[in-house]
């Protein structure tokens, strides 16, 4: 009984040293994720009991960033896509289709954040405002170039696929190669 008071008390201590900044970046993973869920899965599945499974889901990377959490709603995330597309058979917007990818990416980008942040770090807002710029930023270059590819695709049915596979294999290495120079630049 002493050790289950024990980890009350200190809960109650940690709950009461929580700063608002790594409060904000937990709850900004909880809505980005649940937002994903909201986007992926098809409405009729969006009733009743699924709702409350989805949001206990959504909250679970945001209370466990560093551990298995993010990955397990990406896949539920992509999971609710392939249910809507080959269950329920709705079209593949590229509205969507880029929503989902971006909410993906923002959460993921918020959990690495999360996961070094302690919860009770007093931060700069400048470096919450620089993460979230770097990660807008590489959103909107990639849903630029998505477009753009799937534009190149569009020009001609046999040509126009195999060229944008090529250009976007092209773009995958190269960011690859520029990845691992920064990476050993240090």
């Amino acid at each position: 009984m002493n050790a289950v008071t024990e980890r009350v008390r200190a809960l109650r201590h940690a709950v009461t040293r929580v700063s608002l900044l790594p409060l904000l970046v937990r709850v900004g993973i909880f809505l980005t994720t649940l937002a994903g869920f909201a986007l992926a899965f098809p409405s009729e599945v969006l009733v009743g009991r699924a709702v409350g499974v989805l949001a206990i889901a959504a909250l679970l990377p945001a209370v466990g960033p560093g551990r298995v959490w993010p990955t397990f709603t990406a896949l539920v995330t992509v999971g609710g896509w392939l249910l809507a597309a080959a269950g329920y058979g709705r079209p593949a917007a590229l509205w969507r289709l880029l929503a989902v990818a971006a909410l993906l990416y923002l959460a993921h980008t918020l959990c690495a954040l999360a996961a070094l942040l302690p919860y009770d770090a007093v931060i700069d807002p400048q470096v919450l405002t620089g993460w979230l710029a770097r990660a807008g930023a590489v959103v909107l270059a990639s849903a630029v170039l998505g477009v753009l590819l799937v534009e190149a695709g569009a020009i001609r049915a046999g040509d126009g696929l195999r060229a944008a596979t090529v250009a976007g294999l092209l773009v995958a290495v190269g960011l690859t190669v520029l990845l691992r120079w920064l990476l050993r630049r240090r």
